[in-house]
């Protein structure tokens, strides 16, 4: 997959969070572990996007490894510490399904997907 391709599927998915009442409080690129920072109510959410365009080989949060969680709770202490935030948090997973091309994309939204 291309950065372009992951990218779009990162817009795809910043939209489907607005629609949904979250408000985006990042879009990461100073933070790159972090795909989307986003408020869901009083809780801040950091989203790891994964999009996919070819299913042969696993689901997109199968890429969600042990390793990649571990980067993401580093960047995510980093991003609270640097804001003076102390507030409630989680790690939410979005999946986008490309494979017949983003305009039919469709997304899978796992909230709390890790801790």
């Amino acid at each position: 997959m291309s950065r372009a391709e992951g990218m779009q599927g990162e817009a795809l998915v910043a939209r489907y969070l607005r629609e949904r009442g979250y408000r985006l409080a990042a879009h990461c690129s100073r933070y790159g572990e972090i795909d989307l920072i986003a408020w869901d109510g009083d809780v801040l959410c950091f989203v790891e996007v994964k999009t996919r365009t070819n299913l042969d080989i696993a689901l997109p949060r199968e890429y969600v490894t042990p390793q990649k969680q571990n980067k993401l709770r580093k960047t995510a202490r980093m991003y609270l510490a640097e804001k003076r935030l102390d507030c409630p948090a989680r790690f939410d997973v979005a999946e986008v399904y490309a494979e017949h091309g983003f305009d039919e994309a469709r997304i899978e939204y796992l909230e709390n997907a890790f801790q």
